[in-house]
């Protein structure tokens, strides 16, 4: 099965993971990378997430998101190609440390990796930056929890895979 990973593009199946998810449609999410290493997701700039209105400043939970999101994204793709399967899993930990805050009018870049994968948690890192990754607006490191092949849903695996709907 292994034939299938490495052929199955990567960025799209990362995009069709996020579109699945309503908190990301409503953040309005974008996958602009997605590989076996790595995954960069953009979040544009809305006054709706504001957190700060005397600065404009985008709310630190919106940030957290874009970076678990990504950190989960990372996750699929890792498992996917090295084991040609779709997996769920779910976040068991994320440390997020701020850095500073993003500037408004600007969007916001969540760069994750998916660094180790053990037989039952994988464990990613991640970058929110603006202008460059050199320059973090926040890091986060996460361990998310591996479920069997099994346990994903027909629907969600055909919606990953781009599979038209069995109805």
């Amino acid at each position: 099965m292994k034939e299938t990973a490495d052929v199955f593009p990567l960025t799209e199946m990362a995009s069709r993971f996020v579109a699945q998810l309503t908190q990301c449609q409503k953040l309005k999410l974008k996958v602009l990378e997605g590989s076996s290493k790595h995954v960069l997701i953009e979040l544009p700039y809305d006054t709706q997430l504001i957190g700060y209105p005397d600065t404009g400043v985008i709310h630190g939970g919106v940030i957290t998101t874009l970076m678990d999101t990504a950190s989960g994204c990372a996750v699929v793709c890792s498992i996917f190609d090295k084991f040609g399967s779709l997996e769920i899993s779910p976040t068991l930990d994320l440390r997020v440390d701020y850095m500073k805050p993003a500037e408004p009018f600007k969007p916001v870049y969540g760069f994750a990796q998916c660094y180790k994968l053990s037989s039952s948690v994988a464990f990613t890192r991640a970058i929110a930056y603006q202008d460059s990754i050199d320059d973090p607006i926040a890091h986060a490191v996460g361990s998310f929890m591996r479920i069997s092949p099994e346990m994903v849903g027909e629907e969600f695996r055909q919606a990953l895979m781009g599979e038209p709907r069995n109805d």
